[in-house]
């Protein structure tokens, strides 16, 4: 079973900055894309960015792209976010997850709802 944890979120001020962490166990980690979540109270959970199994990543979201950066360490089988100058609009729990294979698009084609194992997330406010 595949274990997800997320760490490293937290309170910041807006234009401050958040680097989250996501430790995988349970599947063999390099050879699956990666991808961050993000969940606000009022909307389904949506794709932020992923890396496929080689390093390449995408951001999916136009309201963070040139600000969050997504990145892999295979050798520590950990997906980071860095988020840069952050919004209030950004606040929301940031889940990570993997895909079904090692492509970073094909992440995007995925239903929310075929995820079948998530992590407890971790909550980044942002206050203005």
């Amino acid at each position: 079973q595949v274990q997800l944890v997320e760490s490293g979120g937290g309170l910041v001020q807006a234009g401050g900055s958040l680097r989250l962490s996501c430790a995988v166990s349970g599947r063999t980690f390099s050879v699956y894309a990666m991808g961050w979540f993000r969940q606000l109270s009022t909307k389904e959970r949506e794709l932020v960015a992923a890396i496929s199994a080689g390093g390449v990543a995408s951001v999916n979201l136009d309201s963070v792209k040139g600000r969050f950066t997504i990145s892999r360490d295979n050798a520590k089988n950990t997906v980071y976010l860095q988020m840069n100058n952050l919004e209030p609009e950004d606040s929301a729990v940031y889940y990570c997850n993997s895909g079904q294979g090692p492509s970073a698009v094909a992440m995007q084609r995925i239903n929310i709802n075929e995820y079948a194992y998530w992590g407890q997330g971790t909550q980044v406010t942002v206050s203005s």
